[in-house]
Parts: C-alpha cells; structure tokens; sequence
C-alpha cells in the first residue's frame, strides 16, 4: 500500500493554527490506539527494519465546532507514525480499507485507551465482502505499476511487489475463514526471497493470479458478512463523541 498522505503543517486546531509541536501534542494527548505494523507485524523484518506505527485519536468534541475543522490524520512525531482521528477510521474501515482494518487486528499493541479497546472490540463491524473488491483493486493497481517498472528497467520495486503478494495471500484467508491474520507464517521465507529479487518475475506473475483467483473463488462460501455492520459502527461513533460532550460539562 501506498504511504499514507502527509498532513500539512499548517493543520489548525480549536482557537487558531498551532505549531507542529503543539498538534503532535494534541494528537498525542488523545490517542486511544497505537499499534506496529509494517514487516515488524507481518514476521517480515530484519536487522534494521523501520517499525510502522499507526494509530487512532478520538479529538473532542468542541474541537469540531469552530468552522476550521481538525485534520483527518497526522503524521509523526516519530519516524514512520500515521494516526487517523476516529471518525476517518470508521469511514476507511467501513470500506473495507487494508491500512485501516490491519490497525484494528496487529496483535503488536503500543498503546490502547479504554476507547482503543472498545475499537479492537468493534474490529468484526468493520469486516465484509468488500475485502475482495477493495484488495483486488489494490493488487490491480500495484501490479501494473510492478509491470511498468519490468518495461522500464528490467524489474519492479521488489519491496513492493512483495507487500502486493502478501497482501493478497491475508486477503484470501481473511474470505475463507472470517480472520484478519497479519502474520505471514510458512509463507515467510519465499517472501523473504521474493523481496531481495531472488524469484523469478514469470513465477511471481503466476504467483499473483494464482493467489487473485483464489481471493476470488472464496467468496462464494465465505462466512463474511455481505455487507459491514454500518449501523454498530456509527452507534459507537456517536456515543464516543457524545461522551467527549459530557467530560466537558
């Protein structure tokens, strides 16, 4: 997947625009969830591996009453940290979002509020048979960047090709059984070959259609939902913000 976008440093807040600090400092002050991503979280990483944090922040609620509105999402402090206020996590999650829906199932928990926990809690809401729509686009779409990078110079940006693989390969065991599992597990060492540029690329062509048609195929008897539970997700939503109005009275 793609790097999330980069929040200007411009962002405001409630009462005027702030310094970076001061909005990192907000961001930090309400975060509900952190987590680790990334290769640290798929059993991918090695020596010198970043660690990907990303995370989710409930803002409150006077800070959407001013006509300036906060940011959706923020970048850092720390190196390779994205955080997303809730509001857009349900939004993505809802559509089925693999950014998103990877935060609310890493087992590699950072920090988790009591609001965090009850998002963890909420993580089935948020899956449906949309997964294979928005994971097959996304294979789609990287595969023909992959593609145009072999035309170009002979062979594709490996790290990507194999974030591609990876992703496709969780995709179609999430439809078959119903779980998001980030772990890469016996898969890990061709992976791994795969990331240094060791397969071939007529192997990883075949490789990528054989792993899209079985995404495909599953979702004839796949246990999930046809469509995510909207309605729980926005209950929730709602009360978060209505008890954000409370703890200011």
């Amino acid at each position: 997947m793609s790097s999330p976008p980069v929040v200007p440093s411009g962002d405001r807040r409630p009462g005027g625009p702030t310094t970076a600090g001061a909005t990192d400092r907000l961001v930090d002050e309400h975060t509900i969830l952190q987590v680790v991503v990334g290769s640290r979280a798929f059993g991918l990483a090695a020596a010198g591996s970043d660690t990907d944090r990303r995370g989710v922040y409930a803002l409150p609620a006077d800070a959407f009453w001013p006509l300036t509105k906060p940011a959706t999402h923020h970048e850092g402090p720390l190196p390779e940290q994205f955080r997303w206020e809730v509001e857009r996590v349900c939004v993505l999650g809802l559509a089925a979002n693999p950014n998103v829906l990877e935060v609310l199932h890493s087992p590699l928990v950072e920090t988790c509020a009591p609001l965090g926990a009850e998002l963890r809690d909420l993580a089935p809401a948020f899956l449906s048979r949309r997964v294979v729509d928005t994971y097959l686009r996304y294979a789609r779409a990287q595969f023909a960047k992959a593609e145009r990078g072999v035309e170009r110079t002979g062979a594709p940006v490996w790290r990507h090709v194999t974030h591609l693989i990876r992703l496709l390969t969780a995709g179609g065991h999430l439809v078959r059984t119903g779980e998001l599992v980030l772990d890469v597990g016996a898969d890990r060492d061709r992976l791994l070959a795969l990331k240094a540029g060791e397969v071939p690329w007529a192997e990883v062509v075949r490789w990528r259609e054989l792993l899209a048609g079985r995404l495909a195929a599953g979702l004839e008897h796949s246990p999930l939902p046809v469509e995510p539970d909207t309605d729980r997700v926005e209950r929730w939503l709602v009360s978060v913000r209505r008890r954000s109005v409370r703890g200011l009275a």
